[in-house]
C-alpha cells in the first residue's frame, strides 16, 4: 500500500503539473533517442505481460496496452542468466530513464495475474546517460535497453543491457512489489487468459517430476 502511494504521488508530481512539459515533443530525447525495455522468462515457464504503464524522468508518462512478445530464454534453466538478448525491441520504448513504472502480467506458470509495482533509483538515470564506450561497429555505446526476467512465484529481475555487448547488468530498484490474487488493483481482470490457464508447448514435460519453482529466482 505505502508503494501504491508514493507512485500515486510520483504521477502527481511528474505528470500532472500545468508548468511542466507533458510530451515527449517538450521534454526532448535522450542522447540515443528512446531506451526499450523487454520482458522473458526462463525456459518453459511462460508468462505474458499484458499492460504497463512507465513514469520517466522527463514528466512523461507512456502507456503500453501493445507490447513486445514475453520471450522464453531457453539458456535461462534453475539460474538467471546474465546474458539474456533482449530479442528485439519494437513497441516498448520510452523517451527518457524511468523514475517508475507498473505492468500487468499473467503468470501462466503460476495459472494467476499478477501486477508488479517498481520506484526506480534516481542514480539509475545517471547510468543510461553515460556511454559505456564503444560498439563493434564504432559508434557511442550505452545502457540503453532495460531487462525484466519474470519468474514462478511473481519473481521480477531487473537488467541494463549494454549496446556494446557483454554481461548484462543488474538493477536494483529504489522499492518493487509484485501483488496477485484478492491484492490486485490496476491489474484487476487485466489478462489474456480470462477462462483460466493450460499449460503447452514444453512446460508439460519440462515440469514433469522437478519441484516448484523449478529453479532459484
Amino acid at each position: 500500500m505505502k508503494l501504491k502511494i508514493a507512485l500515486a504521488l510520483v504521477l502527481l508530481v511528474s505528470g500532472c503539473r500545468a508548468s511542466e512539459p507533458q510530451t515527449p515533443e517538450e521534454t526532448g530525447s535522450m542522447p540515443y533517442g528512446k531506451w526499450g525495455f523487454a520482458f522473458f522468462t526462463p525456459y518453459a515457464l511462460p508468462a505474458i505481460v499484458t499492460h504497463a504503464v512507465v513514469i520517466d524522468s522527463g514528466k512523461v508518462v507512456s502507456t503500453f496496452r501493445t507490447l513486445d512478445s514475453t520471450q522464453s530464454d531457453p539458456d535461462t534453466v534453475q539460474f538467471w542468466s546474465d546474458t539474456t538478448p533482449n530479442g528485439g525491441v519494437i513497441f516498448n520504448k520510452v523517451r527518457h530513464p524511468p523514475v517508475s513504472m507498473l505492468f500487468c502480467w499473467d503468470s501462466i506458470i503460476d495459472k494467476k495475474t499478477n501486477e508488479t509495482w517498481i520506484i526506480f533509483n534516481p542514480s539509475l538515470r545517471e547510468t543510461m546517460l553515460t556511454p559505456t564506450g564503444t560498439d563493434r561497429y564504432g559508434e557511442t555505446a550505452w545502457y540503453k535497453t532495460m531487462l525484466f526476467g519474470l519468474a514462478p512465484e511473481g519473481k521480477v529481475k531487473i537488467w541494463l543491457q549494454d549496446s556494446a555487448g557483454g554481461e548484462n547488468v543488474p538493477v536494483e530498484p529504489k522499492r518493487m512489489v509484485t501483488l496477485s490474487d484478492d491484492r490486485l488493483d490496476i491489474c484487476k481482470g487485466v489478462t489474456q487468459h480470462p477462462n483460466g490457464y493450460v499449460y503447452y508447448g514444453d512446460t508439460p514435460q519440462f515440469i514433469k517430476g522437478k519441484t516448484y519453482p523449478y529453479g532459484s529466482w
